[in-house]
């Protein structure tokens, strides 16, 4: 949904719309929409500016990183963006600290749908854990460790710790 600038009306646009997304526009390659992603969106413009607060939801399905089971995930991320058109960057030879977080419009249009793509895709956790305390797998049988203890004996090695096992031994 492709907004044009000029065309807003004084006291801003308000919309609620629902957008389907492919998964494969997710920054997780593994995760997958369980529900389409609602939006709402205010849109105000005070000069050049443009001001865009609003909120995305929706459910998607993860692969945790440690056991490899299915879970659920919801997000519902509130947003608050102020956009500036594009050819007010393009006079500044070099970018500011502040710069880093500014936004840009180009052509007067704003596409609201890959706004809401953005946010949804920055909520999106580096490493998809099903629980904090998710254990993982066992690393001899592959069993969840979750679903119960396996048996296996597994000896942890830690060789940081080589050289004071051989200088305590010197002590005795």
């Amino acid at each position: 949904m492709v907004i044009d600038i000029d065309r807003l009306p004084k006291d801003g646009l308000t919309v609620s719309r629902n957008f389907d997304f492919p998964s494969l526009e997710l920054v997780d390659e593994d995760a997958v929409f369980l529900e389409p992603v609602h939006s709402e969106m205010t849109v105000k413009r005070i000069g050049d500016e443009v001001w865009i607060k609003g909120r995305v939801t929706t459910r998607l399905s993860f692969v945790c990183s440690r056991c490899l089971a299915p879970f659920e995930f919801p997000v519902n991320s509130r947003f608050d963006l102020v956009y500036l058109p594009e050819d007010v960057h393009e006079l500044k030879d070099e970018l500011d600290d502040e710069d880093v977080d500014t936004l840009f419009y180009r052509g007067r249009q704003i596409d609201l749908r890959e706004v809401a793509l953005e946010q949804l895709n920055l909520t999106i956790p580096a490493k998809p854990l099903c629980s904090e305390s998710c254990e993982g797998i066992c690393a001899v049988c592959g069993k969840v460790r979750k679903d119960g203890e396996c048996g296996c004996l597994v000896k942890e090695f830690n060789g940081r710790l080589d050289k004071l096992k051989t200088f305590m031994k010197d002590k005795r």
